[in-house]
């Protein structure tokens, strides 16, 4: 987000609306949600980026949905682990394979100067943005339901678009060194690795007593599926996390 853009937030002001002949430059969308279709037609234009959880995807009438998510799987393949772990051996196996792969990873950028892995690239969270997201990741989705922790954030946890998720002590504006994010972050994995060596089929069907902050509290979450919402972040936030260290290791 430019300095320039107007800002709307929580705003229902673009449901329904049809927005004709007018100048989209710069034009970003964040955060957002649709329960029906959103649809560009006739356009013009050089760049189009999307990312997101989309259901379809069609361009000019031909449907690529297939096409992305079979990319996507092969350029990070922990995505499908995680995707597709149901039993207890399955989960294990799949948190083995972002382990392995989070270690390789941060063994590499340990050669990288410092001042990088806090900058951001066209405004997605740094590396070192994205360690703090993780970490309250997997306190809010395994410290807090699943363990029941007393006091499962760390503060130096960053929540959703970098807020202080429902009240849960984060100290949102801190900023801190690879080292000092690597040691809570790293002492999370290894609860987690802890966990999952000795959880069993019967464990996962588990309801949580307590629910995540900020989800839906009438929903009911069993352990199977927190411990996914997990792995998926592990895994997702991995591939934003290469790719825009990749643009910042070659403008040299």
């Amino acid at each position: 987000m430019t300095s320039e853009q107007k800002t709307y937030v929580d705003s229902d002001r673009f449901r329904d609306a049809l927005i004709r002949q007018s100048d989209l430059s710069g034009l970003e969308i964040r955060d957002c949600w649709f329960e029906e279709r959103l649809k560009i037609v006739d356009c013009f234009g050089r760049d189009v980026y999307l990312a997101g959880d989309f259901g379809r995807i069609v361009v000019n009438d031909v449907d690529v949905t297939a096409y992305v998510a079979a990319e996507l799987d092969r350029a990070a393949p922990d995505r499908v682990l995680a995707r597709e772990a149901r039993t207890a051996d399955e989960i294990r196996a799949a948190w083995a394979a972002i382990e392995s792969t989070w270690s390789a990873t941060t063994e590499r950028i340990r050669a990288l100067p410092e001042e990088l892995l806090h900058e951001r690239v066209d405004d997605e969270w740094s590396f070192i943005e994205t360690l703090r997201h993780l970490l309250y990741a997997s306190d809010k989705w395994l410290g807090n339901p699943v363990l029941e922790e007393d006091d499962p954030y760390h503060p130096l946890g960053y929540g959703p678009a970098g807020a202080d998720e429902a009240g849960s002590g984060l100290t949102v504006d801190a900023d801190p060194s690879l080292d000092e994010i690597l040691a809570p972050r790293l002492a999370r994995m290894d609860t987690m690795r802890a966990f999952v060596a000795g959880v069993t089929d019967a464990d996962l069907d588990r309801l949580c007593a307590r629910k995540p902050v900020g989800n839906d509290p009438e929903a009911d979450y069993d352990v199977r599926r927190c411990l996914k919402v997990v792995l998926a972040e592990e895994a997702e936030h991995h591939r934003y996390a290469v790719r825009d260290l990749a643009v910042l290791t070659s403008r040299d």
